[in-house]
């Protein structure tokens, strides 16, 4: 979205955004005939240097970083990166690509993304509207609580979707591109709000369904990659991940306006253990 100059004057150039961080999954796999030439000297070099590169704490590292083991033959691990700057974002491929085994990691793909608020997470005002919708009695003490709740952890939910910390004891993650439809007949764009609104509103209840079984993010793409939105799903067992996919496709936002991309499924762990199962200087 483009900003003309505000009662302060014009916005001054920055690669930060005014709210939200940069978000990059990045996907690799490991060249074997490069590693076959190495000798073990250099192998342990790299994988010194790769543990450094890849430690979320470590003083050049994003915000958030995060290592996964990929599922299938479609990478060997995968990373995910965020942080307010992007150039600190890609200083992490950039310094994978220089170290002593940069040859050998092999970038297979990447998503480039944004954090953000969707338009369709309501207001305390909206929330308050779909109860009464749903049958609740407004004023009622029920109702009146339900407000409350939300009211008390609105501030929080959109604070993880704007600098989201990285969930613990979800073990197993998937990401996957989407796009909703253009089409004739299936143009997401051209609906009214409140038809979208009605259906993301029921998606949205799809997902809750699996609270305390997995958790989701949702990044916006659009003008910065192929696809308009990535999907982080992180989950306690990789079941989850399947059953909440297939549940939420029969949603009317899903089944008739969604277009998905690729599906990478991941086991979150440390450098250390990536390099380990990957089989590199063992």
């Amino acid at each position: 979205m483009s900003h003309g100059p505000s009662a302060a004057g014009p916005i001054e150039p920055s690669l930060v955004p005014e709210d939200g961080w940069h978000c990059t999954h990045s996907y690799y796999r490991f060249d074997r005939a490069f590693l076959a030439a190495q000798s073990p000297e250099t192998i342990r070099a790299g994988r010194d240097a790769i543990e450094s590169i890849l430690h979320p704490e470590a003083s050049t590292a994003p915000a958030r970083l995060q290592t996964s083991i990929v599922s299938g033959h479609k990478a060997d691990f995968s990373l995910m990166l965020l942080d307010p700057d992007p150039l600190k974002v890609d200083a992490v491929h950039q310094a994978l690509a220089a170290s002593p085994l940069g040859p050998a990691i092999v970038p297979t793909y990447s998503f480039v993304s944004m954090t953000e608020v969707s338009e369709y997470v309501p207001s305390a005002e909206q929330y308050a509207q779909r109860l009464v919708a749903g049958g609740e009695v407004e004023g009622s003490p029920a109702y009146a609580a339900k407000v409350k709740a939300y009211e008390a952890r609105e501030p929080m939910m959109r604070k993880q979707r704007l600098t989201p910390d990285f969930p613990v004891n979800h073990p197993a993650t998937c990401f996957y591109p989407m796009n909703k439809k253009r089409k004739v007949g299936e143009n997401w764009f051209t609906l009214p709000f409140a038809d979208r609104n009605k259906m993301m509103a029921e998606h949205a209840k799809s997902g809750m369904a699996f609270a305390g079984k997995v958790i989701q993010l949702i990044t916006v793409g659009v003008g910065l990659d192929d696809w308009e939105w990535g999907v982080t799903l992180w989950a306690k067992n990789p079941a989850f991940l399947k059953d909440i996919v297939y549940r939420m496709r029969f949603d009317e936002a899903s089944a008739r306006y969604a277009e998905f991309g690729e599906f990478f499924t991941s086991y979150i762990t440390s450098a250390s253990h990536m390099l380990d199962h990957c089989r590199i200087g063992v």
